[in-house]
């Protein structure tokens, strides 16, 4: 994926690099394993879940235009279109496979139904093998694709009541000055900020990464009342466009602490009461920055170090 372009400003290098490091940790070790057909053992088993889901989410987040597969008003794709995609058919991925993968994974990330001409699942495995073009499966949210929300999602609004106790969003210290500066969050290249109803060590799988340094809790019922539209995705994923330029103001942050780290609240009800403490270690992984991890890799970025985050 390319690096975004928004006027080459330093909000653009932030979000690029936050994109690059929400898209998942790199499997290790792995090399090309599982083409032709998937590893043996639990190790090999769980790399080739692996490569199929990124791959699939891939495609039905951000390539199936380019792949020139038509994904319809709900985001669904033709199984048998997307198991023909160069990167999939070069794992040589099964019907069982991808059933698998839809069922197994824990952030719920896909969805797959049969065609409304179809009636019934196919009777035995061997018939279902046969039969991918009996399916459709699309991406629960994350896209970059522009998708119309209302067809893809549920809307949360004050009429309905759906709105959370609890919304919130993680992020890392290496972000959040630009955060600040930025005046917000914005989406990036998806068509949506991401927002969970918890965070991972309270059983929550989808909508924050399990390595959020920071959580950032976002006063809903406020954004709702100045126009902003929220919604909900099938697996329990909170999203927003933001404003008009895809930002998600400041003004919303409800609170903004430490997830693990007690940095003190940075921000309350929309107010700034500090910044990071001194000594805060503001580091972006190797491999998850711009270009591997150079520009802004290793050490917190450049021109705005530890101290300040």
């Amino acid at each position: 994926m390319s690096a975004l372009e928004e006027d080459g400003s330093s909000t653009t290098a932030h979000l690029a690099l936050e994109e690059k490091y929400a898209g998942g940790k790199r499997q290790r070790g792995g090399g090309r394993g599982g083409r032709g057909g998937g590893g043996s053992g639990g190790g090999g088993s769980q790399l080739r879940e692996v490569q199929v889901s990124k791959a699939l989410s891939k495609l039905l987040r951000h390539q199936a235009g380019n792949a020139g597969i038509k994904l319809d008003e709900e985001g669904f794709a033709a199984l048998d279109e997307v198991l023909n995609w160069g990167p999939i058919r070069s794992l040589k991925v099964t019907l069982a496979e991808i059933k698998n993968v839809v069922a197994s994974n824990e952030k719920q990330r896909f969805t797959m139904k049969l065609k409304t001409s179809i009636s019934m699942e196919p009777s035995s495995p061997e018939d279902d093998d046969a039969a991918p073009s009996h399916y459709l499966i699309r991406a629960n949210q994350g896209h970059s694709i522009k998708i119309e929300s209302a067809a893809l999602l549920e809307p949360v609004t004050l009429e309905v009541g759906n709105v959370p106790p609890r919304v919130l969003h993680g992020t890392y210290f290496a972000f959040w000055p630009i955060i600040e500066e930025s005046g917000g969050l914005k989406v990036m290249r998806r068509n949506h900020i991401h927002c969970s109803t918890g965070t991972p060590e309270e059983g929550v799988l989808s909508g924050m990464r399990e390595d959020a340094e920071l959580v950032i809790e976002i006063d809903v019922e406020k954004s709702l009342q100045e126009g902003i539209q929220w919604w909900k995705s099938d697996n329990g994923v909170l999203l927003t466009e933001g404003g008009e330029d895809g930002l998600l103001s400041t003004r919303f942050f409800k609170k903004v602490t430490g997830r693990n780290i007690d940095i003190g609240v940075l921000w309350e009800e929309g107010e700034r009461l500090s910044g990071l403490p001194e000594g805060i270690k503001a580091i972006v992984p190797p491999g998850k920055g711009p270009g591997g991890g150079g520009r802004r890799g290793g050490g917190g970025g450049r021109g705005r170090g530890r101290g300040r985050k």
